[in-house]
């Protein structure tokens, strides 16, 4: 196949869109076979075209690679408006989790769901992003906290990329909560996640990587460390949610371990930003749950800039502290909150965000040999992507070289 006719945002450019004006991208086998100056196709790929390869006329549009949601929650039950209600009579997020909502009120729902009412309830949610051009995205468990609803998660996750056609990262989240049967009793419950939970889902073949909560609410730095220690072990790269409501030092901690990323970081101290530098590991923010929380305290963007961290966006999408369907929204809110540029914005939910998952080297930027999962926009200004509020301007998405419906 070959697209012509097109403006191509390569991101391939640090802090640049890696622009083309003119382009044309070659696709062979489900992947980029050749992208460049439309008046620059190689005779080889005209010759498959008189051969009868299919061409496709963009008619100047803009192309930018699939866009990658790397920080999702979006496989779950039940419904959290109330809570969302309280937040507004001025009950703070913290209160309702000690009261039994929160996390522990999802986790109720989830466990009384079977796997088909999670695809069932998750599948809308996923068809919204995709809509506006997610292409990969990732999906935590840690609603189950227990092995089998655990299990239970990630298998609805799995059957998700099949039922949608799309590429899905499944992270174990078993250290995301301290379940009601375990209150009290965090240490038993981290031997758990460690000895039972994780390996039965790594045997089951449904983990990409492993993820865990610091907070004052979930677990310590000391008690995490014993869950990544389990995920080394068996050879899982790792994550994790960080300063996301004070700081406690698990983003340095997550650093010192190679995580592929540290996401929230609202309370990150910018001194120790220089060791996710040191490490290559990825910032993700989240402006979601930022916006959702009423929260004031910004992450360290410009000391993150300073130390070349890459930094990469995600909708967080969960139905407590940020139920966003929309990458494109999350794009705005980073730009507007956080300051980032619509530039850094895009390689935020494109290159950068590939990073975060591990999949640098097969997705995120188009370049040849990556898979060819790209998105055809009826703009060709990459920057409309982030400017506009409710405007939706997804063409066609094409994921491994298939054009999806």
């Amino acid at each position: 196949m070959l697209i012509k006719d097109a403006c191509l945002a390569t991101m391939t450019e640090d802090g640049r869109y890696g622009l083309i004006a003119d382009g044309a991208i070659s696709i062979r086998d489900g992947r980029i076979q050749w992208v460049g100056a439309r008046q620059t196709v190689p005779e080889y790929i005209m010759d498959d075209l008189a051969d009868g390869a299919e061409a496709h006329d963009c008619g100047g549009r803009l192309i930018t690679p699939g866009l990658i949601d790397c920080h999702t929650h979006i496989v779950y039950a039940g419904n959290r408006a109330a809570e969302f209600e309280k937040r507004l009579q001025g009950v703070s997020y913290q209160a309702i989790a000690k009261a039994g909502g929160g996390i522990a009120a999802t986790v109720s729902a989830t466990r009384a769901a079977t796997k088909d009412d999670l695809i069932a309830q998750s599948l809308p949610r996923l068809r919204r992003l995709m809509a506006e051009g997610v292409t990969t995205i990732e999906i935590k468990s840690g609603y189950g906290l227990d092995t089998e609803n655990e299990i239970k998660m990630l298998g609805a996750a799995d059957a998700l990329a099949e039922r949608a056609g799309i590429r899905v990262q499944k992270t174990f989240l078993g250290a995301h909560a301290v379940p009601p049967e375990y209150a009290g009793r965090q240490h038993d419950y981290i031997n758990l996640v460690c000895q039972e939970m994780l390996p039965a889902a790594y045997a089951a073949r449904l983990v990409d990587a492993v993820d865990a909560f610091v907070e004052g609410i979930a677990f310590s730095v000391e008690q995490v460390e014993q869950v990544f220690d389990a995920a080394k072990k068996l050879g899982l790269p790792i994550k994790l949610h960080a300063e996301q409501l004070s700081h406690l030092g698990g983003a340095k901690m997550a650093a010192g371990k190679g995580a592929l990323s540290v996401d929230h970081l609202e309370y990150l101290p910018p001194e120790e930003v220089a060791d996710l530098a040191k490490a290559g590991t990825v910032a993700v923010l989240l402006p979601g749950a930022f916006y959702f929380l009423k929260e004031t305290k910004l992450p360290p963007v410009h000391a993150l800039r300073e130390n070349l961290v890459p930094i990469a966006i995600a909708t967080d999408c969960n139905p407590g502290s940020s139920p966003v369907t929309s990458l494109l929204l999350t794009m705005n809110m980073a730009c507007t909150f956080f300051s980032l540029t619509p530039a850094e914005s895009l390689r935020a939910v494109t290159l950068n965000a590939a990073k975060a998952l591990g999949l640098q080297d097969e997705i995120g930027s188009l370049e040849v040999g990556k898979h060819a999962d790209l998105v055809i926009w009826d703009t060709n200004n990459p920057a409309d992507l982030a400017y506009n509020i409710g405007l939706n301007p997804c063409h066609r998405i094409m994921v491994g070289g298939k054009w999806q419906a």
